[in-house]
């Protein structure tokens, strides 16, 4: 395992499933943890601050050294607050994985502004609040003169990258997020920060609700949610300071850095083009048209399996 002693963790959404399994295989290799989760529903309504702190209790019975923390990270000066805590309870921060998030599933055309805000908020506002201020944090050590080696993991979704059916709230989200990751990884790399986007596949509450799921199998389930965290453990040592703007798809033992939005189907002409003549050449070109793969088709070329919607 590489070794982050030293190293502070922030895991947003951290209370349970894959942000969990995340915070205990961060601590679990050296690193100090804030856990991060308002506790809510999986809708985002109300607050608990139980989860988190069972997952404190977990990382100190097991000998690693945690605090909870219950910041909304939708709010703006929430992240701030979130940011800072690290700072004083540990003295630094290193290590911001973003996690947080809700489902507010919905058909296009039945979806209320509600919805659609509520889960944009959360999961896209989210990544950038907590990102811009630890991005603040770390550009200031920087210029101090420091070797900083910091770390932003996020958390995009198969439905993000591939897209899936009554999720445009969360599949738009998380497709920003992926952009997000390539800008944001551009932008910080000059101060010794890099960004890299997991796009998962776990048993959790969330994936519970939207698919119809087997319990675990005997032996090996690609589904724990454990095995997504070695992804974030490996991304976290010095030795990957290299490797950044990348959006990895995980299934199981299935680990595939994606290639999203590579050029495809050129149409060229030196004049430019006329309606006609470029619906001739989309004709030709697409005698059978042209359509998205979908998740399912998306997910088995990325070294996965389709999961059935619910």
């Amino acid at each position: 395992m590489p070794n982050l002693d030293g190293k502070v963790a922030i895991v947003t959404g951290a209370g349970r499933g894959i942000g969990r399994a995340h915070a205990l295989a961060l601590a679990a290799a050296g690193a100090k943890v804030v856990v991060n989760d308002l506790g809510g529903s999986l809708a985002g309504e109300g607050a608990d601050a139980t989860p988190a702190q069972q997952v404190v209790a977990e990382i100190e019975t097991a000998g690693g050294s945690a605090v909870a923390d219950g910041e909304n990270v939708a709010d703006f000066e929430g992240a701030a607050r979130l940011v800072r805590r690290a700072i004083d309870a540990f003295g630094r921060l290193d290590i911001l994985v973003n996690n947080a998030g809700i489902l507010r599933d919905r058909m296009l055309v039945n979806m209320t502004e509600d919805e659609w805000d509520a889960v944009i908020a959360v999961h896209l506002k989210g990544h950038f609040a907590t990102t811009r201020h630890a991005g603040a944090y770390w550009r200031e050590r920087a210029k101090e003169g420091e070797t900083v080696r910091a770390r932003v993991i996020n958390t995009s979704s198969p439905s993000g990258v591939f897209g899936n059916v009554g999720q445009t709230n969360y599949g738009a989200a998380k497709a920003g997020i992926a952009a997000f990751t390539v800008i944001a990884a551009q932008e910080l790399g000059r101060y010794g920060v890099t960004v890299n986007c997991l796009a998962p596949n776990a048993r959790t509450r969330m994936t519970e609700e939207t698919f119809q799921m087997d319990g675990p199998p005997a032996g090996f389930d690609p589904l724990d949610p454990a095995n997504i965290s070695p992804v974030v453990v490996a991304l976290c040592a010095d030795e990957a300071q290299e490797i950044t703007g990348q959006v990895i798809h995980i299934w199981g033992g299935a680990v595939n850095a994606l290639q999203g939005w590579t050029a495809g189907e050129l149409f060229h002409r030196d004049e430019g083009w006329d309606a006609d003549e470029l619906l001739a050449a989309f004709r030709e070109r697409f005698p059978d048209g042209a359509a998205p793969d979908g998740m399912a088709a998306g997910m088995e070329k990325a070294g996965g399996r389709s999961l059935r919607t619910a």
